[in-house]
């Protein structure tokens, strides 16, 4: 069976549970990281020497980063909806993960979530704190302008052009920052919550995290 390792409110562990409901995997899910441990064991720096989550182990292949992991999952379980044979049919789900993986995470995660909602108020940084929502108001800006014709970032269907931008929304629209008025991306949100492996695996309450600089 699918063995899945990480804490319910970290981030990139989000996007693998999710994307396993989709496909209707059944897997094992061990808690780690975190307040869990588990991580700087020597059992667990076998499967991955950068003591990080998420790590599957699907009867005996091992994958970490949770990039890999999606391809992985897609390619293994999801042929053709989430993995086409055609490569550049392919690379339009491709580019949207590295670009949210590039652009809009350093942003809104590392800048604004990092740096704002988990920092310590005395520790915050108030110029780049306003630096970062700005950029992610500017990426999300962009992403409404696409989906402004499109009900999912790959078209009329869910693909795994949107798990990875679409995990940061719950986040992006429960803390308290300025947001622009983008309806399109309200919208694909609305669509996501109907989605029920986005309510369970997503939507996870990270009160927890707040004012926390460790993981």
């Amino acid at each position: 069976m699918l063995r899945i390792w990480g804490r319910r409110s970290s981030f990139n562990v989000q996007k693998v549970l999710w994307f396993a409901g989709e496909l209707g995997l059944a897997y094992e899910h061990i808690s780690a990281g975190g307040d869990f441990g588990l991580v700087s064991t020597p059992d667990f720096l076998a499967m991955n020497p950068h003591g990080r989550v998420p790590v599957i182990d699907d009867g005996g292949t091992v994958v970490w980063e949770s990039h890999a992991i999606l391809r992985y999952l897609a390619a293994r379980y999801g042929a053709p909806r989430f993995w086409h044979a055609d490569p550049g049919q392919r690379s339009e789900a491709e580019r949207w993960m590295d670009w949210a993986q590039t652009a809009l995470q350093p942003a809104f995660l590392g800048g604004v979530f990092w740096g704002y909602y988990r920092t310590p108020r005395a520790l915050r940084d108030p110029v780049r704190i306003r630096e970062q929502v700005e950029l992610s108001a500017a990426y999300f800006t962009l992403l409404d302008g696409v989906l402004r014709d499109r009900p999912f970032l790959g078209g009329a269907v869910l693909t795994l052009a949107d798990i990875p931008a679409g995990t940061a929304l719950y986040r992006y629209f429960e803390i308290d920052i300025e947001r622009p008025e983008i309806p399109h991306v309200r919208a694909w949100y609305q669509r996501l919550q109907q989605r029920q492996p986005y309510r369970a695996h997503v939507m996870v309450p990270f009160g927890e995290l707040y004012g926390k600089l460790d993981y």
